[in-house]
């Protein structure tokens, strides 16, 4: 369909009528040496997070989860949309009720579903398809992408950039948790359609990611091939 210079100067006034800026807040400049440190200091921080399997079943108050949930809120998203749902699982049997489902399907991948070349990628990890973690920690964040929504009047409506505005959303998750001083573990058993069926949620969310969270034990440990990151050099080009 081909829209008349009439037509297309109306649609053009109305996207705009629904426009209204405001100026940037919280905005700051800094020198490039504070800018610097402050990469440096980011640097330094986001470095001491790793991914725990040992975890002490310490409480943590649902006000910290809360506010790390909020900091997610904030990360960019495909039209405003905000195409998540993160379910907060502290009650006991429910997180038991995750762990056997969870387990049911790790057993699956462990026994052969995986395939033998990522079954030996993984072992350098010590992985295997016991995940005690489920129940032990506090905190379970189930994360869901919001397929389709709804608009203010109830409506639904279509998102966008669904994927990409969700894990930019988890990204966000894990550092704020991360700065509150707790240990976490991105969680991902494969097909994880039981977190809807566990948590009830409606056809229009897929299950996404799991996160485990609370304070590691106190002989956590970590494997030492973990810590073997790509060089600058290798994941980044300056041109």
């Amino acid at each position: 369909m081909i829209l008349s210079t009439q037509s297309r100067i109306l649609c053009q006034t109305v996207r705009m009528s629904q426009y209204t800026p405001i100026a940037l807040p919280d905005s700051a400049t800094l020198t490039d040496e504070e800018s610097l440190a402050q990469s440096q200091a980011y640097l330094n921080f986001i470095q001491s997070r790793h991914s725990v399997r040992d975890f002490a079943a310490t409480s943590v108050p649902q006000d910290i989860i809360a506010t790390a949930i909020r900091a997610a809120g904030t990360a960019p998203r495909g039209a405003n949309h905000q195409p998540w749902h993160f379910v907060c699982v502290s009650d006991p049997l429910k997180k038991r009720e995750i762990r056997l489902a969870a387990e049911a399907e790790e057993r699956a991948f462990y026994d052969g579903k995986a395939g033998e070349r990522w079954l030996n990628d993984l072992k350098p990890l010590g992985t295997d398809a016991e995940k005690p973690f489920l129940e032990t920690a506090p905190w379970l964040i189930a994360i869901f992408m919001e397929r389709h929504g709804k608009d203010e009047e109830g409506n639904p409506r279509k998102n966008y950039y669904m994927p990409e505005s969700v894990g930019i959303a988890t990204g966000f998750l894990l550092n704020a948790l991360h700065a509150a001083g707790l240990a976490t573990l991105t969680h991902t058993p494969s097909p994880m359609k039981f977190l809807s069926e566990v948590l009830e949620r409606p056809s229009t969310e897929r299950p996404y990611l799991l996160i485990v969270t609370g304070h590691a034990a106190e002989s956590a440990k970590v494997p030492a091939a973990a810590k073997k990151k790509k060089s600058l050099q290798q994941i980044a080009s300056f041109i």
